[in-house]
């Protein structure tokens, strides 16, 4: 996935793993180009307006080197954008917000025309295994820091916060104690909680879970089956 909104990016990559797929992300060009050069992928899924090199670009290469699949992703919905989408070589054009089991079952069609298995993209740059989970200290108290911008542990910890990061952990941490329910954390993100990937939510807490522990601080972050997620005193 060549998607150049980090939180985007990687809640979508997160998504498609919890869909089965396997799936990498990359901001832009270079960097997708290096990891498809070591290990071609089957599809690629692409967004039109990135930095340097566009989707439109990107598409008509890979289509002119081997045979791939790919999709675009973009906010770009007026007819004559998806006409040319199309004629760059795009086998399918998705429009943003799109949700995930679309995504899933376009990448599924056209696995199935490729005649490849349905684990899609290949990564190239994977993760060391996560460390094993710990039980949260409650010595201390956490602290939203700069705005909300920065959660603090207490042992003086700081973790920089994204936008959808900080609007997730603020709901959170208003709620200290208590489960947030998934609709309430939509609301928090600025989505309707109607036409929303709950999915983005599930992604999120990966993403804010990862963060901590490269930084050494144990969150007190808990899924609460049925309902949502609960930050422990």
């Amino acid at each position: 996935m060549i998607e150049d909104d980090d939180d985007l990016r990687e809640e979508m990559v997160f998504a498609l793993g919890e869909l089965g797929f396997e799936a990498q992300g990359f901001p832009a060009a270079p960097a997708f180009y290096k990891a498809f050069a070591l290990a071609p992928c089957d599809i690629a899924v692409v967004d039109i307006g990135l930095p340097g090199e566009s989707g439109l670009s990107i598409v008509s290469h890979l289509r002119s080197i081997r045979q791939i699949g790919v999709v675009l992703v973009t906010a770009r919905g007026q007819l004559e954008e998806r006409l040319l989408g199309l004629r760059h070589g795009a086998d399918a054009y998705l429009v943003k917000p799109v949700h995930m089991a679309e995504l899933a079952e376009t990448l599924n069609a056209i696995a199935r025309r490729l005649r490849t298995e349905p684990a899609i993209a290949v990564d190239v740059h994977a993760d060391a295994p996560a460390p094993a989970p710990q039980e949260p200290k409650r010595s201390g108290p956490w602290r939203l820091l700069e705005g909300d911008w920065v959660l603090s542990d207490p042992e003086g910890r700081r973790m920089k916060l994204t936008t959808s990061e900080r609007a997730f952990v603020a709901c959170l941490f208003r709620h200290r104690g208590s489960a947030v329910s998934r609709d309430e954390l939509i609301r928090a993100l600025g989505g309707d909680v109607f036409d929303f990937d709950g999915h983005r939510i599930d992604a999120i807490a990966s993403r804010v879970r990862r963060k901590a522990e490269k930084l050494g601080m144990r969150l007190p972050l808990h899924s609460v089956r049925g309902t949502g997620y609960v930050l422990v005193k």
